[in-house]
């Protein structure tokens, strides 16, 4: 049985407008592009109206919680796919090094499905693949559990991915990701760290 050590919620709700979130830091995987992480406001919000969005381009984009590392628990993230012609994603990140080097599921609105990857020395590499409705304009909830080697991933509740991959480990940070031209926003980013 796993024991919790910690747990947060962070919904955006006291950052300040058309700025990145405090305690945040954006960025990109890959050799082009420019990110655009921002506090906005939405009326469709799960709770309060403030939001993290995403509106730039690049290859890959993720902004990760400067704190905590961690190398075991849950993360989960309510995301809205917005717009987006090559990709209209939500992912979550966990076990981030540095831009590089982590582990990222995603849900993808126009390829309709959830999968798993891990990233290092720059490289996307494919894990799992998995069939699953993702309707556009329409909040969902991403989650994944991982405790050492193995990762389980859910999407509104219905689990997709329960595998094991031993690519990254260690503590590193957890975040939310996009992809290429896709404009997400996320909101209520919860996680809990825990004991093997």
């Amino acid at each position: 049985m796993a024991t919790t050590v910690m747990a947060d919620v962070v919904n955006f709700d006291s950052a300040s407008i058309g700025q990145m979130p405090p305690g945040w830091s954006g960025g990109m995987t890959g050799p082009q592009g420019t990110p655009k992480w921002t506090v906005e406001i939405d009326p469709t919000a799960p709770g309060p109206r403030r939001v993290l969005k995403q509106s730039g381009r690049a290859t890959f984009c993720w902004c990760v919680k400067d704190a905590p590392t961690i190398e075991n628990g849950t993360i989960e993230v309510k995301f809205k796919p917005i717009a987006g012609d090559q990709d209209q994603a939500g992912g979550l990140v966990w076990r981030w090094k540095d831009g590089n080097n982590y582990y990222v599921a995603r849900a993808n609105a126009l390829e309709g499905n959830v999968s798993l990857y891990h990233t290092t020395n720059g490289g996307r590499r494919t894990i799992v693949y998995k069939d699953a409705p993702v309707a556009k304009a329409i909040w969902h909830v991403l989650r994944v559990e991982f405790n050492g080697e193995a990762i389980r991933v859910l999407l509104d509740g219905a689990l997709y991915i329960d595998t094991r991959d031993g690519h990254i480990a260690g503590a590193g940070r957890v975040g939310v990701w996009t992809k290429a031209d896709s404009v997400t926003l996320f909101d209520d980013f919860t996680v809990v760290a825990s004991t093997p």
